[in-house]
Parts: C-alpha cells; structure tokens; sequence
C-alpha cells in the first residue's frame, strides 16, 4: 500500500503597487532594449520644461511616449498632431502611475526615415565597392580653360557660378549641358548629361565637369542619391566636382566625385584662379623689370665713361656720345619719374583705403552704444522686479486664500487629542479625555463628560 502524503501549498508572495511596477519596468527594458516605432502623432503638449508627451497611434491601438528636452533639442522638425513620424528609443513604464510607455530618443518623419535608410544602404554598398577610395578620384586643379556645368538652366545656380568666374578669372570658357535636377526624370537626364560631355571632350576641349543644384528637402536633392548618378560620375574621364545643396547637405554624389564642393559658388571659387594674383604677379614683374632697366642703363653709362676716358680722339665723336649719354639720362630721369608718380598714386590710394579702415571712425559709435547699456540694464531690471513683484503678490493672495488660519478666523475650530491628533468622529474619544480646541485667536483646552452620537447620548 501507498502511504497519502497530505500536499502543502506554497506561501504566495504579496507584492506592493510599487514592486509590481519595477519588476515590470525591469522586464519590459531588459527585453526591448531598443524599438523603432512609426505611427501619427497625437495630444501632443510641450511643457515649460522643454519636455514633449504625446501619443503614436494607427487605426487600432495607441502608444505613450515622451521626449525629454536633452533629445528632442535635435529634432530638425517642428512636431504637429498628425504627422506621421518614426520615433527611436526604448520601452518603459513609468512607475509612479504604471503607465506603459515609450521613451523617445530620436525623431524623424515617416518619409525622410525612409531616404535615410535607402542613402545608408547605397553608401554602404558603394563604399564596400571601392567607389570612394581616395586612389580612384582623379586631381581637380585651378587652372581650366574650359569647364562644363551639369545643371539646371532655369536655376539660379548657373548665374552664381557664371558671376563667381567673371569675378575671380574672366577668361574660363563655361559651357552647359542642362539637365533636370529633380523628378523622377532627373537622374537619367544628369547620367545622360555626364557621358555627352565626356564624349565630347575632344570636340569641345572639356577639362572638368561640375555637376550640382541649389539647396532643399532631402526629396529635392534625391536624384543626387541615385546609384545610377554614383556610377556615371565614377565612369567619367573627366574629373568631376560635385556641387549639391548647402554646405550641411551630403549626397552619394559628393563621396564619389573627385572633388565636394559645400555650394555651387564654392566649386567656381575652388576651380578658378583669382585674377588679382594674375595682376600681383604682372606689378613685381614690372617692377623687376624696371629694376633691370636701371641696372643695364647705370652698366652702359659706366661703359660710356670708359670709353670717353680711352677716347681722347676726335671731338666730334666725344660730342655725340655725350650728347646720347645726356638723352638716355633724360629718358631714365622720365622714366624714374614716371614710376615715382604710380608709385605716389599707390600710395595715396592705400592711404585712403587705410584712413576709411580707421579705427577711430568706430569708436564713437561703439562709445554712443556703450552708454545707451545702463539705461538699458536699467529698464530691464525695473521691468523684470515689477513682474516678479506681482507675481510675489499673487502668490501671497492664494497662500492667504488657502490657509487653514483664514478658515479659522471664519468661525472654525480643529480638536486635536493630547498626543495632536486630529478628531474627526465621536468614536476617536473616550469620556474623561482631554482635549485641545484650536480657534482664530488661542486654544481651548477640555476634559470630554459625555459622547453623543448622532444627536444622542451613547450608552
């Protein structure tokens, strides 16, 4: 026979509001260390504090989240009910309500999320490729006779580059092979645009293309981002300088060309010489020239002095060649004149330009601001004393309009046993006991004879 043996069933544990709470919080965080959530914004309400609460839903459920100042300061976009975001972060519970929610550390909208992802990719996959490596890009020099731009030629991006060239080096050949640089037709059109140039380089003495377009949206600078645009670039002979956006916009086009340039005018800046060196170099070729003038002038009129010293024949001949020594000093005396007064002119124009640069010229002006400060100071802090003055006295008001006192001195008392209890039924106190009144203006202290309950006395 088996012997019964009587089970015992365990004790179970008994758990606070709040262990329940952080047990929860510990599981849920240990197991969604990281979540990538996409849905419509929803209640959302941005507090003084600089911290953002709102909701992600979709047609049958809603999400808690909320954004602490320190992470949304990086959002790009100003967040409304309604859009349609993806939102990076972690799952939580806040444990003081058990609420179920997802705490925010990163937001974008729903379709940039998806570009972003696409750009990282092709990156990704064009980098593993080799088609960024540094030993494939050709040299991008300054010095071009002739340069094709793949642009736009509704845009304003040519005429900034056409201005920028005229500025810096008048002589640079610019030519355009328009393209669209947006829409879905875009980036056939740029391909299209880059391999023409490229085969007609020998006709037309192409040196170096740039290829770019003006700021936008990152939907705007997409066709810049397309794999077939990276690889017509890497396949081009001719080396390339790719010009997109602003100088904070990246597109796969900049890490494949042989040269990035942040704005459409910084590649005519980087690709084109400055005339005013051109000129600096012309003005001490000048003046060297001058110098070695003089030099082989002073040479011949020692030569000539030799020469008359040595001959002591005919005077005829002594007269001429002192009367060519007295013109060719004439000429050098006309000629040292002559460079004397530009170099004069110069030195007035500096002087000028110097005098306009003075410093004394501001200095009344700083002074007049320096001495409007005080007044200014002043104001604010009258300003600011009265709004923190009125504040101080709304404050006081509600202090005053909440304070057991003010109930007091309507006709209130508080009873409080000997240990400062306060009674607030019949039962709280035994017949004998003491008690302590407290009214407006002191306290009343007694002794309990009888207890009432509900108008009648207790048994």
């Amino acid at each position: 026979m088996f012997e019964h043996e009587e089970s015992v069933e365990p004790a179970r544990a008994v758990y606070s509001v709040s262990e329940v709470n952080r047990l929860a919080r510990e599981l849920i965080e240990g197991g969604f260390p990281g979540a990538v959530v996409e849905g419509e914004i929803s209640g959302l309400k941005q507090y003084r504090s600089g911290h953002w609460y709102f909701s992600l839903q979709d047609r049958d459920a809603q999400l808690r989240c909320v954004m602490f100042r320190g992470n949304n300061m990086s959002v790009r976009f100003r967040p409304e009910n309604g859009d349609q975001v993806i939102a990076r972060g972690s799952l939580t519970i806040y444990e003081a309500r058990g609420d179920f929610q997802l705490k925010v550390m990163a937001l974008e909208k729903s379709g940039s999320g998806e570009l972003r992802r696409a750009f990282e990719l092709l990156k990704a996959r064009l980098q593993a490729e080799g088609l960024f490596e540094q030993a494939a890009k050709k040299p991008v020099g300054k010095r071009f006779r002739h340069i094709g731009v793949i642009t736009s030629p509704s845009g304003a991006v040519l005429r900034d580059m056409i201005s920028v060239f005229r500025r810096r080096f008048p002589a640079t050949r610019i030519t355009l092979i328009p393209a669209a640089v947006q829409g879905e037709q875009a980036p056939a059109e740029i391909c299209r645009a880059i391999e023409t140039a490229n085969a007609l380089r020998g006709n037309l003495g192409f040196e170096a293309l740039i290829v770019g377009r003006g700021g936008g949206s990152p939907e705007d600078l997409q066709a810049f981002n397309e794999e077939s645009v990276a690889r017509a670039i890497f396949a081009s002979e001719l080396p390339v300088t790719s010009a997109v956006g602003h100088e904070t916009d990246f597109s796969i086009a900049d890490f494949v060309a042989d040269q990035r340039a942040p704005t459409p005018s910084a590649a005519a800046e980087l690709m084109s010489p400055s005339q005013e060196e051109y000129f600096a170099m012309l003005r001490s070729d000048l003046g060297k020239l001058h110098n070695r003038m003089a030099h082989v002038l002073q040479r011949q009129q020692e030569r000539l002095r030799l020469i008359a010293k040595r001959c002591r024949g005919p005077a005829r001949r002594l007269e001429d060649h002192a009367q060519t020594l007295d013109e060719l000093s004439r000429r050098m005396e006309r000629a040292q004149d002559n460079l004397l007064a530009r170099k004069q002119q110069n030195l007035d124009l500096r002087r000028q330009a110097l005098h306009h640069c003075s410093p004394a010229l501001r200095i009344p002006r700083l002074r007049a601001g320096l001495e409007e400060l005080p007044h200014r100071l002043h104001r604010s802090m009258r300003s600011r004393l009265e709004r923190q003055g009125a504040l101080l006295a709304e404050l006081r008001r509600t202090l005053h309009s909440t304070s057991p006192l003010h109930t007091l001195a309507r006709g209130y008392s508080i009873t409080t046993d000997e240990s400062a209890k306060v009674i607030r039924n019949v039962d709280d106190v035994t017949e004998g006991a003491r008690i302590v009144t407290r009214l407006a203006d002191g306290t009343l202290r007694s002794t309990v004879i009888e207890r009432n309950v509900g108008g009648s006395k207790e048994p």
